[in-house]
């Protein structure tokens, strides 16, 4: 994740990581928050289904994501042959 951007958008994958721009600074967690909220609207969860569980103050996170199929995120995130 990369806090600070004008706007919050998907910056594709590296090292077999999703890159994510967010529109917040890195302060007093409104990154992460910013992070879970995009992720929440870009895969159709509500934002409460939608977590960092490592990484809270690095750029590198782990999100855990519910009530979205695997495949269904992929497609959303642009992550699938047809996306890419």
């Amino acid at each position: 994740m990369t806090p600070g951007g004008r706007r919050s958008e998907l910056r594709g994958v590296a090292d077999g990581r999703l890159r994510v721009r967010v529109a917040a600074a890195p302060i007093e967690g409104r990154a992460n928050r910013e992070l879970c909220r995009f992720l929440a609207e870009t895969l159709g969860v509500p934002r409460g289904s939608v977590a960092v569980t490592s990484g809270e103050s690095g750029r590198r996170k782990t999100v855990r994501v519910r009530g979205v199929a695997l495949e269904t995120a992929r497609q959303a995130l642009g992550l699938t042959p047809s996306g890419t």
